[in-house]
């Protein structure tokens, strides 16, 4: 269910960002997700019930978020590199913490939660993704997520 790993299904592939999900799984989030190929999660997941419940959906690569103290949550990593449909993906909870140049280490694209907004940017050709918060509401910020659509590199936001 979380893994580091090369999913390779086909040379077009939508991949389901979700992030600070603080322990809720929406259906919501559960139906905008249907159909991805893989699932990452950007941390603050709150509760292995949210991963399981992914799970059923596509494979799901998740890091460790500041609040993923639990005993659960000392298997999964504050960062993860996968490689889906020929795109590299370095995922990190808090982009604060950031402690390498994407480009000059072959990664397309840097997916991180933390700051619960939604969020896209490219700079020097990486393209940073943070797929806002799914968790319960914060603030005035969206309730969020997003779909990337690889290899074109082309992100779609959902508001739940």
């Amino acid at each position: 269910m979380v893994s580091g790993s090369r999913s390779d299904r086909s040379d077009a592939a939508s991949v389901g960002l979700i992030s600070d999900t603080h322990g809720l799984v929406r259906p919501e989030a559960l139906a905008a997700l249907a159909g991805s190929v893989h699932i990452v999660h950007a941390g603050d997941i709150g509760d292995p019930a949210v991963l399981e419940a992914l799970g059923r959906i596509a494979p799901v690569t998740a890091v460790r978020g500041n609040n993923d103290v639990a005993p659960w949550a000392k298997k999964l990593r504050d960062t993860e590199v996968l490689e889906i449909a020929r795109s590299r993906i370095y995922v990190i909870h808090d982009l604060s913490e950031l402690d390498l140049d994407p480009a000059a280490a072959g990664i397309d694209i840097v997916v991180s939660g933390h700051s619960h907004r939604p969020a896209e940017e490219l700079r020097d050709g990486v393209l940073y993704v943070n797929p806002g918060s799914a968790g319960p509401r914060r603030f005035n910020l969206p309730i969020a997520l997003a779909r990337l659509a690889l290899p074109a590199r082309k992100v779609v936001f959902t508001t739940l």
